[in-house]
């Protein structure tokens, strides 16, 4: 298990981080918001240990802006504010649980195991077939060596046909899952046959194996091979 820890106080933060190795775990350490922050962005983590006062990037507004992007990643924040007051409001920003310093380390392994299991299996932050690589935290989208531009739509779209690639996806699903629209008037069929011919010539131009196929009268399949 992949730990960040977030704090400042270089004391506590190498007492985590030796507590941490001595059971087994990989951590890092960010001693700002700021290098806190960009961690986050940069590589995934099982958990965070997330203190509240920090010089730049303040523990809540970190937490409002991962799960603003909805980050999932279990979040274990730590501070020396013990009101009610201030714990709610640490929970309400995205907090997953709350301790208050000083504290024991045995009392944070605890913690930390208990939001291990109750995060479960995490979902894969990158989506890939064939050469097509799909990364879910930034967004990004590249074939080969080439980035492609999707739009925040066509984003959505790849990835729910990537979640269900080898399967063959109607119009129906894409209306109710991606588009979350399934009881429109009018059917979405021509506005989702836009977006995907949109998203097959960006993803498939010019490429000699072709991923993005139609299955006529049914929907659509992402797979390397053509459908039979």
């Amino acid at each position: 298990m992949k730990i960040l820890v977030i704090e400042d106080d270089a004391k506590t933060a190498q007492a985590i981080l030796k507590g941490l190795s001595g059971e087994g775990y990989e951590a890092a350490l960010a001693n700002t918001g700021e290098q806190g922050f960009f961690l986050l962005n940069a590589e995934p983590f099982d958990l965070v240990i997330l203190d509240w006062m920090l010089p730049g990037r303040d523990g809540i507004e970190i937490l409002k802006t991962l799960r603003a992007r909805g980050t999932k990643t279990p979040v274990l924040l730590l501070t020396a504010r013990d009101a009610v007051e201030d714990r709610v409001l640490g929970l309400d920003a995205g907090a997953d649980d709350y301790l208050v310093k000083p504290f024991a380390f045995a009392e944070l392994l605890a913690r930390l195991r208990a939001l291990s299991r109750r995060a479960g299996p995490e979902e894969p932050l990158r989506r890939q077939i064939a050469d097509l690589v799909l990364d879910i935290r930034t967004r990004r989208v590249v074939r080969g060596s080439q980035e492609i531009a999707l739009t925040p739509r066509e984003f959505d779209l790849l990835l729910y046909l990537l979640c269900h690639q080898g399967q063959t996806v109607t119009r129906q699903m894409l209306a109710r899952d991606v588009w979350r629209e399934p009881n429109r008037v009018t059917p979405l069929d021509n506005v989702i046959d836009v977006h995907v011919a949109h998203l097959r010539k960006k993803i498939d131009e010019g490429q000699g194996v072709k991923l993005l196929h139609t299955v006529r009268g049914v929907g659509f399949l992402l797979r390397e091979e053509s459908p039979p």
